[in-house]
């Protein structure tokens, strides 16, 4: 079965708040079978406009594994501190 992958491009709008996401999402993820391959690492941008500076990717067991993180209850509240403090991107995608 292939992984699936989250992949996020984020701009923190309140780097203060946005710590309790950072405290609480690791655990979730966890329980979810999921790990984070790339947390906000140096980077360089080659092509394009750098809009969104943080980069997160997480890999889960399956694409369906991510899907249920997502939506699930244990992530809810968690994901709207997200929201609520950062604008960017955030997919879902199925591995090879």
């Amino acid at each position: 079965m292939p992984a699936g992958y989250v992949i996020a491009q984020l701009k923190v709008t309140n780097p203060e708040n946005y710590k309790h996401y950072v405290e609480k999402v690791t655990e979730v993820v966890k329980n979810f079978g999921g790990e984070f391959l790339v947390r906000n690492g140096e980077h360089q941008v080659f092509e394009g406009n750098d809009k969104f500076p943080r980069i997160i990717i997480i890999k889960f067991p399956s694409y369906e594994r991510a899907l249920e993180w997502y939506n699930s209850e244990e992530y809810k509240p968690i994901k709207q501190i997200r929201l609520d403090n950062s604008e960017g991107s955030n997919i879902i995608i199925k591995g090879i």
